[in-house]
């Protein structure tokens, strides 16, 4: 069946039925037919806007991890760094909301996706304060961190205080059986502290460097 000569949907509408069809039949669900019936097209009406599945998908994820998170409003100062917890908090939020995109979003959320945001990023670094030569450590750490523990955490069972690690025997592995009773923080909690305890270590790093500077000048 030929194209449509004028597109019958559009682009946004068929990334939302996309996820709509991700999130309640699984990624394995999804096809061209599938998208297109769910729409009530035809599929080559899908080539109005796209050259192909992988094109969809690749909108796929800059949808949900880019324009569905929200960025914080948060005015540069000395507590700079719950800028970056509160946004990477609200990047986990938004990608747990489809776990089944998990999968999309490691092998096509592309890296200028983020870039696109790191000008206004590094004037908010800048103008809080903080040194430029930290700038790239914190934003290309936050990257690695954020995508890296909230993919990872997308991809598993959701998951209690005390099967964080599962299937912990405490027969044969007593101490971290201990440590699971002991721990108090869920896993937003986990996150949450170590997105915190990477900025305040990167300041912390500096200024010691800084001082062990200063006493070898000395």
């Amino acid at each position: 069946m030929p194209r449509p000569s004028k597109p019958l949907i559009s682009r946004a509408a068929a990334v939302q039925a996309s996820i709509e069809i991700i999130d309640s039949q699984g990624l394995e669900a999804f096809s061209l037919p599938r998208l297109a019936k769910h729409l009530g097209v035809q599929a080559p009406s899908l080539y109005h806007h796209f050259a192909d599945k992988s094109e969809i998908l690749s909108a796929v994820a800059r949808h949900i991890a880019g324009a569905s998170v929200v960025r914080p409003r948060r005015k540069p100062g000395p507590d700079w760094p719950e800028f970056f917890v509160a946004l990477s908090m609200n990047f986990r939020q938004a990608i747990l909301r489809h776990r089944n995109a998990a999968p999309i979003l490691l092998q096509y959320l592309p890296r200028d996706l983020l870039i696109g945001t790191y000008e206004d990023t590094a004037r908010f670094l800048l103008d809080s304060g903080v040194p430029t030569h930290l700038h790239v450590q914190i934003l290309d750490g936050m990257e690695t961190l954020s995508i890296g523990a909230v993919l990872t955490e997308a991809m598993r069972k959701p998951s209690t205080r005390a099967t964080i690690f599962p299937n912990v025997d405490p027969e044969s592995q007593p101490l971290l059986a201990e440590a699971l009773a002991a721990n108090e923080l869920s896993s937003k909690r986990l996150f949450e502290e170590m997105i915190r305890s990477f900025l305040y270590g990167v300041m912390r790093n500096d200024a010691a460097a800084g001082n062990a500077a200063e006493e070898r000048s000395a």
